[in-house]
């Protein structure tokens, strides 16, 4: 089977949309290797992560097979991937993020859309006004175009449901894996290494992911201050203007020697990362899912969560949530943690325990389900 995807954020993305295609792509086709996967991207950029994937011979990228697709990309990722479809006699198609061309219906097969949130609904003050038109616009036309739609959580099958019409045998949840290198604890010495190139001398507690307004590192800075002074925190992402609202706080508080902002962490590096920490603390006001919560809990470090969204459905029914808005909840979270220790290495144990249930894979199995659901009624209509 040649099995075609939306390969642009797989090429050019290097945080969650792009690791999911990656790693759904590459696992895809270590465990059916018959198959053939084509990641139909407008270019082809040099990325150190997308390397392992290319090893496999049965992975290729495909590029515009024209001068107009190269010359107008956006166009060609919309209208043009379905010519080059039905040429490289692609059986399957898969749309990794919320979106089909929109020309989908001249394309002989069936095809397969997944949709990982619907942010932009939930809250539309951080999106532009076009940016919420275009999203929906495109998120409303693949989830109807396509034969099945795989949604990676109960919470966005629920959303799709909700803002969409759209029934709900059509939608399969599949749940992402991570990452190998977050599947077991990096050993001591490596942990110290790591923390040593970043200085981080100190107990720390972590908070991991683009530091935005909706992902609410604030919940943790406003905590921190009254915690003991021994305990820091350790900012890892990329910067939006959110972070000099973060910084004017930090300055505010006098709070400069105890926390710590990491933009440009390899990703190699994350696990020691993680595994350093005292605790993460993940209180996202919405996720689709949350994979820094089951990477910092297959490290085995425990997780504060924010109810409200996916995340407790991420962190498991032991996992510590609170109120994203609840500074004093999410201060005595911390307490309990540091006061009594063997209820953290309890939730560690739980958590490491629950998140073999997001295996690669389980995530590869149940993708290859969907695609023969969408084969099986593409061909009785």
């Amino acid at each position: 089977m040649i099995i075609g995807y939306d390969g642009k954020r797989a090429v050019e993305n290097n945080t969650g949309l792009g690791n999911y295609s990656r790693l759904l792509v590459e696992v895809l086709a270590d465990r059916y290797a018959d198959n053939n996967y084509l990641l139909y991207a407008p270019r082809l950029r040099e990325n150190p992560r997308l390397r392992p994937l290319l090893e496999h011979t049965n992975v290729n990228i495909v590029t515009p097979g024209s001068l107009w697709g190269r010359m107008a990309c956006s166009a060609w990722r919309s209208n043009g991937i379905t010519s080059q479809l039905k040429r490289d006699k692609v059986d399957l198609y898969h749309g990794l993020s919320g979106e089909l061309p929109l020309n989908i219906d001249e394309f002989d097969g069936p095809t397969v859309v997944t949709v990982h949130d619907v942010i932009f609904r939930r809250f539309p003050e951080v999106y532009s006004p076009i940016d919420r038109r275009i999203y929906d616009y495109k998120f409303g036309r693949a989830v109807h175009d396509a034969t099945r739609v795989i949604a990676i959580s109960q919470r966005t099958k629920k959303d799709i449901i909700e803002f969409y019409g759209i029934d709900s045998d059509k939608i399969d949840v599949v749940y992402q894996g991570c990452d190998s290198q977050f599947h077991t604890r990096p050993s001591d010495d490596e942990i110290a290494q790591v923390k040593k190139r970043y200085g981080l001398d100190r107990p720390y507690i972590i908070t991991v992911g683009t530091v935005e307004t909706r992902k609410n590192q604030a919940l943790a800075l406003m905590g921190l201050k009254s915690l003991p002074d021994e305990l820091d925190l350790v900012i890892v992402g990329k910067h939006t203007p959110y972070a000099r609202v973060l910084k004017d706080y930090i300055d505010r508080e006098a709070l400069e020697s105890r926390v710590k902002f990491i933009e440009d962490a390899p990703f190699a590096d994350l696990p020691a990362l993680y595994a350093g920490a005292f605790c993460s603390s993940y209180t996202s006001r919405y996720e689709g899912f949350g994979i820094p919560v089951i990477e910092s809990l297959g490290v085995g470090t425990p997780v504060i969560v924010a109810t409200g969204s996916c995340l407790e459905e991420a962190a498991g029914p032991s996992a510590p949530a609170v109120d994203p808005d609840d500074v004093e909840e999410w201060l005595n979270t911390v307490k309990e943690l540091i006061n009594y220790p063997a209820t953290r290495a309890k939730l560690a144990r739980q958590g490491m325990e629950y998140v073999k249930r997001f295996s690669n894979e389980d995530m590869a199995e149940r993708t290859m389900e969907t695609y023969r659901r969408a084969i099986d009624e593409y061909h009785r209509k």
